[in-house]
This record gives C-alpha cells, sequence and structure tokens, in this order.
C-alpha cells in the first residue's frame, strides 16, 4: 500500500512513482512505459515554454483521451502554466464560455473541433494549436520546482446558478488527492486501471494521478457502448474499474463473459449514490471485486468513502473522510451538528480549491472559514449539501439545498439549459428541473411558455438543441402551459413549477 505522506510535490513529479520499465499507460496503439511518459511530459513541456508563453497563463486542452490529453495535465505545470482540459463532448458554445472565462492563450485541439467555432468563439488572443503540430522531440524540461502552491489547473463545473465555474486547484490539491485515493483503494504497480470518465472530470483525472502514484498502469478509453468496456476490461486485463451510477446501470444490462469478470478485483463509484439495488447488482455480478462508494465536489476534490466490508450492510452511507480530508456536519449556527442530526457537509484541509477563477463573490460564497471546532481550521468547502453523521461514525446524504441537476454523473446548472432553450425564440419563458430516473440519476425536464404552435415550437426547439448541447444536456420533455406561476417578487415560481413533476 502506498505510504500516506502529508509532504506534497508538483503534480508533474508523478512519473518519478514508477519503475522506469513499467508500463505507464497502454491503449491500442501500445503502451508507454514511465521512463517514456517523463520523456513525453518532458519534450511536451519543453515545446510550451518555446511558444512565447508567459508563467501562469492558461493552456486548455480539447481533445478525447489520446496520448496527448494524458501528458497535458502535467506538462502544462512543469512549463509554469495552468491547464484547462475541456470535457470532449461539449459542443462549441461552451468550449467558447470557458476560453473566454478562463483567458486561455491556446488551445490545443483536433481540426474537426476547431472547424465547429464560429466568430467571436475564440478570443482573439488564444492561440488554436492541432495536437499533431505538438512536437514531443528534441529539447525536454527537467521535473520542475514549483511552489506546490501554486496553481496547476482549472477545472470547469456547473454551478447552481449561472454557466460553468473555474474551481483553481494547486499541484498540492492533485499531488495530495493521487496519494489520497491510491492510499485507500489499495492500488499496487499490477493493477490496470481503466480510464472511462472525461480527463477533464475531476474524479476522471485522478484515475491517471492515482495510477501513476500508485506506479500502476492506466487503459485511457472513449466508449461508445456499454459493450466496449466491457471488451476493454478482457483485452487488456483490467483490475480496476471507475465509474457513475448510470454506467454501472448500463454495465449491468449487459451479459459479461467469464474472463472478464474474473479480472476486476476493484469497482469505485462517485457522481452520485449508488441505490441498494444496484449494490446488490453489481455484488452479484462481479462478486470478486470490491465496491467502494464515494462522496466528492470539485471545489474539494473527495471528501468521504465508504470501506468495501461496509457496502453490503451500510448501502445508503457514504462512508467517512478519506486520508488528509476533515469532513463535518455543521448546524446553521456554525456548532457541529449532533450525531444522527442533519447539517451542512464541510470539508476542510489541503484538498480544499483555492476558489473560483476570476469570481470572488461565488468564491465568497463556498469557500469561507473552517467552523471554529475544526482541527484543521483554515478555509473550507461548504458543500450546501445536508448529511447526517451517525453513531456510527458513517456520514448519510439527505439532500442538496441548490438546484444542481445531476444527470448520468454531470452537474448540470438549470440556468444553462433555460438559456439555451430560450436563446432560438421558440419558447418565452423556460425553467429547467431534474426527476428522479432509474438510468441517469435524474432526467431533465423543462416547463415553458410556447412561443406561437406548440408542436412546431417543440420540433424546432428539439433540433435546435440536438445541434447546440451535448446529450447529456438534452431534456428528456417539455412541459407547455399558458401561464407560468410567479412569486410574490414577480419571479418565476419554481416550487410551484416544480409541484407535479414526474419522469
Amino acid at each position: 500500500m502506498i505510504d500516506l505522506d502529508p509532504m506534497p510535490r508538483p503534480i508533474d513529479h508523478l512519473p518519478a512513482c514508477g519503475r522506469p520499465g513499467d508500463v505507464a499507460i497502454e491503449d491500442r496503439a501500445g503502451t508507454v512505459s514511465y521512463a517514456e511518459l517523463e520523456a513525453r511530459v518532458g519534450a511536451t513541456a519543453a515545446w510550451l515554454a518555446r511558444q512565447g508563453l508567459s508563467p501562469g497563463d492558461r493552456v486548455a486542452s480539447w481533445l478525447p483521451k489520446t496520448r496527448l490529453a494524458c501528458v497535458m495535465p502535467l506538462a502544462a505545470p512543469r512549463a509554469g502554466l495552468i491547464h484547462v482540459p475541456v470535457n470532449p463532448v461539449l459542443k462549441r458554445a461552451q468550449v467558447a464560455h470557458i476560453l473566454a472565462d478562463s483567458g486561455a492563450a491556446m488551445l490545443v485541439t483536433q481540426p474537426a473541433r476547431a472547424a465547429t467555432f464560429e466568430a467571436g468563439d475564440v478570443p482573439e488572443a488564444c492561440r488554436i494549436v492541432a495536437e499533431e503540430d505538438i512536437a514531443i522531440t528534441g529539447d525536454r524540461l527537467p521535473s520542475s520546482a514549483a511552489d506546490p502552491d501554486y496553481l496547476a489547473a482549472i477545472l470547469y463545473t456547473s454551478g447552481s446558478t449561472g454557466r460553468p465555474k473555474g474551481v483553481m486547484l494547486s499541484h498540492a490539491n492533485l499531488w495530495l488527492g493521487a496519494i489520497s485515493v491510491a492510499h485507500y483503494l489499495e492500488l499496487e504497480s499490477l493493477d490496470r486501471v481503466l480510464g472511462v470518465l472525461p480527463l477533464s472530470f475531476d474524479y476522471g483525472q485522478n484515475q491517471l494521478f492515482s495510477t501513476w502514484a500508485a506506479g500502476a498502469r492506466v487503459v485511457p478509453l472513449d466508449y461508445l457502448l456499454p459493450r466496449d468496456v466491457m471488451k476493454a476490461v478482457a483485452r487488456f486485463g483490467i483490475t480496476t474499474l471507475a465509474g457513475v451510477p448510470p454506467l454501472w446501470t448500463q454495465l449491468l444490462e449487459i451479459d459479461w463473459t467469464e474472463d472478464s469478470v474474473g479480472y476486476l478485483k476493484r469497482l469505485t463509484n462517485s457522481g452520485g449514490a449508488l441505490a441498494p439495488t444496484m449494490v446488490s447488482g453489481l455484488r452479484a455480478r462481479f462478486p470478486a471485486a470490491k465496491l467502494y462508494a464515494m462522496y466528492g465536489l470539485t471545489e474539494a476534490f473527495r471528501s468521504t468513502y465508504l470501506d468495501p466490508g461496509l457496502i453490503d450492510t451500510h448501502p445508503e452511507a457514504m462512508g467517512r473522510a478519506i486520508p488528509f480530508a476533515e469532513v463535518m456536519a455543521v448546524r446553521a449556527d456554525g456548532s457541529r451538528a449532533a450525531p444522527g442530526e442533519p447539517g451542512e457537509l464541510v470539508h476542510a484541509g489541503p484538498l480544499v480549491a483555492r476558489g473560483y477563477w476570476n469570481d470572488p463573490e461565488r468564491t465568497a460564497q463556498r469557500f469561507r472559514p473552517a467552523p471554529a471546532f475544526s482541527r484543521e481550521g483554515g478555509i473550507a468547502a461548504w458543500s450546501g449539501d445536508t448529511v447526517i453523521e451517525g453513531t456510527d461514525g458513517l456520514f448519510r446524504f439527505v439532500g442538496r439545498d441548490d438546484e444542481m441537476i445531476k444527470s448520468a454523473g454531470n452537474r448540470i446548472s438549470p440556468t444553462e439549459i433555460e438559456e439555451a432553450v430560450l436563446r432560438g425564440g421558440e419558447a418565452a419563458e423556460a425553467a429547467a428541473f431534474g426527476v428522479p430516473d432509474d438510468r441517469l440519476g435524474q432526467a431533465i425536464v423543462v416547463v415553458a411558455r410556447a412561443v406561437g404552435d406548440i408542436e412546431a415550437a417543440e420540433q424546432g426547439l428539439r433540433a435546435r438543441l440536438r445541434r447546440d448541447l451535448p446529450s447529456f444536456m438534452q431534456p428528456i420533455r417539455y412541459e407547455w402551459r399558458d401561464a407560468l406561476p410567479r412569486n410574490a417578487n414577480g419571479k418565476l415560481d419554481r416550487a410551484a413549477m416544480r409541484t407535479g413533476l414526474t419522469p
């Protein structure tokens, strides 16, 4: 088991955690050893350093899981830059927002993706570079001596209102997160981790980092069908698979071959709670695999995990704090909630992010001084989620205080959906909600007032949103009403609209 060394290092030092000849990355093209990974990171960082960028400049990448996409999170910080990974399933409008908000000086992508941009999407100061134009030969930058408190990445995540916001992560945040996860998952150098989650998602990016911290190999995979995941498990001898509840639902619906089931010894879940029926299904399908249930938020990386030995008897629990994290249930007055009493989940310690990029107002709302009784002190992440800490020391989730929609493992802002719905003029007013869904966790339903004929409005709206929004942001249903209710202040009454909504 990897040691819990509390001293953070620059994140680009990760290749040194593996033996030079061991495999760090494996894909359909072959393998990349730890020595080769170090060389690729050094060469890519040297190329970036020659591009006339200034320390602290943001470099975005909008790529599928290519080898360069795996290297960029280490190469950019080694060059003194801040990496901004962009989810490859996003459409041009979402990418344009991230480029503008982050002030990216460069976007590394593929020509086909770059061709989707329209006039004004890419800021004048942002240079677009094709993936194949980045040379990985020649000079190499050695491992950096960066201060662990320096920013290394900005990950964009949706808030309860407005457009996605950038969470600022330091070298220390990323390094200690990798060490923590590698430790409690008991990752070893012989493990093979299948990376199916987006590298722009903190959970997906950490699969790279925690795997390399343990000196193991990661197998990046962009899949179309759940059967592709099963085939990859068998082909690469995967021992560790991370997912979100909708993926587990899909994987339980296919017939697994005996050889693929036999390889798996570890399943990890985040991005939504596992229903007891899903826990029993996974335990029956993969009896030899340990099942880790986890809770996290990008603003503090990961907060809790449930020991696999407790999953059968406590499937509803979030577990206890992960290493390097202090997790508390806090009353509205700032005091500690008693065992069994609901309180806001507050996370303190070195995994707490540095706030939101270029957004001091929202930073002040979410990142506030830790409660007086906190042993870690400092600035804590106040989650807005209500939890209960039981007498057994296990935390249990109660509910969300905001209006966030959580669908297929994605956090989706209702405001962003509403803005997209209203953009084309088919609807005069609209409100988006998440409703319970067995497959997605939550499905998106839009309540709206049409402009003109309802049937024509819905047809036009659906066609436009298929072009403008990624699949996970598509509403499953529209409820058209002659008038939308308002409250005493003249605002749309969301509570009244939500009443009676069904999947």
